[in-house]
């Protein structure tokens, strides 16, 4: 890969955040001679606009292929869902998109893509930083700080070309209380993380990650047979809750958020006793009545 690239004067002017070891992290995650694991490369980038960008365009010219990883120190671009802005102060978090192409799979279940990210993110978070995460649907990543759930994390899965999708993850990782971009925001380090250092912590979603879509695709992308919808449900904060779906359309839903089904979607009772699957849209937490 041959990602955009910039120059970082201020590469050690925060020492509490020290840059990620390109090299070490290729060496953990990199399969030896194209053969065995997921990943072929990992790329790190001191600075781009959005590493999801880079890799989609990187696809559709036929210059990246299935497990190429793309990390950027800083994003000065970042999107989350519905086109927000995702910014951070530079190697503050883990900013990453990785390319894969489920080619085995039916493309009907491709949906449940960044549903398995989340899982695999909260997974390799749990093991690696020692914090209780949650989801909330579709793919936020939620942590505790100071008895408030806050948003430490988000995910974005954009299609490449016509057999690939990039999956893109942001991770909130050391962002102090004056940085934090909205209210409601947070960080691994605000939640307690018994470690802050983006290198493993990186190496064990990325090896999460790999694990979860081996699963999947081993099971032809079956959410029941791999294990993803009964896993996704148990770590989903949304379920059980009295939620307010803000659809296309200028279309809203309240009611309680019951299940995810078989094709991801989250299925909402409403007080007239219809359950309504929403595919798309943005959920609100509401307090109960």
């Amino acid at each position: 890969m041959t990602p955009r690239d910039a120059s970082d004067d201020s590469r050690w002017s925060d020492l509490d955040r020290p840059p990620l070891n390109a090299p070490a992290l290729r060496r953990a995650l990199v399969r030896d001679g194209g053969h065995g694991g997921l990943y072929c490369d990992v790329e790190v980038v001191q600075r781009t606009g959005s590493t999801n960008a880079d890799l989609v365009a990187l696809a559709a010219k036929g210059a990246a292929e299935e497990g190429a990883v793309l990390v950027a120190e800083e994003q000065t671009a970042g999107r989350g869902r519905l086109d927000r802005q995702w910014t951070a102060p530079p190697r503050s978090g883990l900013f990453f998109s990785v390319l894969l192409t489920p080619g085995d799979v039916p493309v009907a279940r491709w949906g449940w893509l960044p549903l398995l990210t989340g899982v695999a993110v909260a997974t390799g978070l749990s093991r690696s930083a020692g914090v209780d995460t949650a989801l909330k649907w579709p793919n936020d990543l939620l942590v505790t700080v100071g008895g408030e759930e806050r948003k430490a994390g988000g995910i974005l899965a954009e299609r490449a070309g016509q057999g690939g999708v990039v999956v893109g993850v942001g991770i909130n990782v050391t962002l102090r209380e004056d940085e934090l971009p909205v209210p409601g925001a947070g960080s691994l380090a605000l939640a307690g993380a018994v470690s802050t250092d983006r290198d493993p912590l990186l190496r064990a979603v990325l090896r999460s990650l790999e694990e979860w879509y081996d699963r999947w695709r081993a099971a032809a992308g079956d959410p029941t047979v791999s294990g993803l919808q009964e896993t996704y449900a148990a770590g989903c904060a949304t379920l059980g809750r009295r939620v307010r779906a803000e659809l296309p359309g200028d279309r809203s839903l309240v009611g309680e958020a019951v299940a995810v089904d078989g094709d991801g979607r989250l299925v909402i009772a409403t007080e007239e006793g219809v359950q309504e699957p929403v595919g798309a849209g943005d959920i609100v937490h509401l307090r109960p009545a």
